[in-house]
C-alpha cells in the first residue's frame, strides 16, 4: 500500500483564502497558537506496525486489527511531522499517527461525503497552506471513550492526501525583508507539530 492515496496531482498552493463550510459536529478552526512551538521540534521518530497499531485512541481493539498499514520502509522520517494515510479500499477513512512526548497517538479519520466548491482556494488547518479546494477535505474524528461511541465527533479541513509534510517543504525563493527558507520551513514545522497535537488531544480528550 501507498503512504498516502490521491487520485490526483497536488498542485503547488498560490493564493490565501481558507475554506469555510458547515458542519453538525465540533469543528475546529485552530486559532493562532498561544504556546511556545519549540518544544515540539525534533521529535519525529520512526514507527513501528506494532506501536502504530498500539496508539490508536478513538476505535476499538477489533478494528485496530483491520486496519490497513502503509509500508514503512521508504518512509523519510526526518521529513515527516506525522504519519498519514488513506484506506485503499474504502477512501473515507484516513489514519494519523505522530509523537507526543515519547508515545505514539493514532485517530481514525472519516472524510466528508460532500467536497468543497470547485474553483476556490482552501486552507489546510493543519499545516495552513492555502491549495485548490478538491485538495483539501472535512475531515471528522470520533472522540475516544463513551463520548466517541455516543457519536460525537470533532472535524477539521486537512490536505486531501493527509501530506502535510510534503506541502511545508514546497518552499518560496528567499527574498529580502522575507525569512529565509530555513527559517519559514523551521516556523511551519513547528507550527504542523502543534496544530496536531491539538487536534488529537482534543479527540482522546474523555471529559467531554
Amino acid at each position: 500500500m501507498s503512504l498516502t492515496s490521491t487520485s490526483r496531482p497536488r498542485t503547488v498552493p498560490s493564493t490565501s483564502r481558507a475554506a469555510h463550510a458547515g458542519t453538525s459536529h465540533s469543528l475546529w478552526s485552530y486559532p493562532a497558537l498561544d504556546v511556545d512551538t519549540r518544544r515540539y521540534a525534533g521529535i519525529v521518530k520512526p514507527m513501528s506496525q506494532e506501536l502504530i497499531r498500539a496508539s490508536f485512541v478513538n476505535t476499538t481493539l477489533g478494528e485496530i486489527e483491520r486496519i490497513p498499514l502503509p509500508g514503512l520502509h521508504d518512509v523519510l522520517w526526518e521529513d515527516r511531522e506525522y504519519l498519514g494515510w488513506r484506506d485503499s479500499s474504502a477512501h473515507q477513512r484516513g489514519f494519523l499517527v505522530h509523537w507526543s512526548g515519547d508515545s505514539a497517538v493514532g485517530i481514525v479519520l472519516r472524510a466528508s461525503e460532500f467536497s468543497l466548491q470547485n474553483g476556490i482556494s482552501a486552507m489546510c488547518s493543519l499545516c495552513r497552506i492555502s491549495q485548490p479546494s478538491d485538495q483539501v477535505t472535512l475531515f471528522s474524528a470520533p472522540r475516544a471513550g463513551q463520548a466517541g461511541r455516543d457519536g460525537n465527533t470533532v472535524g477539521t479541513y486537512i490536505c486531501d492526501d493527509l501530506a502535510c509534510s510534503h506541502l511545508i517543504r514546497i518552499l518560496p525563493p528567499s527574498s529580502s525583508p522575507q525569512p529565509s527558507r530555513e527559517e519559514l520551513l523551521a516556523t511551519r514545522t513547528e507550527g504542523l507539530l502543534a496544530r496536531v497535537q491539538a487536534f488529537t488531544s482534543d479527540v482522546a480528550s474523555t471529559s467531554r
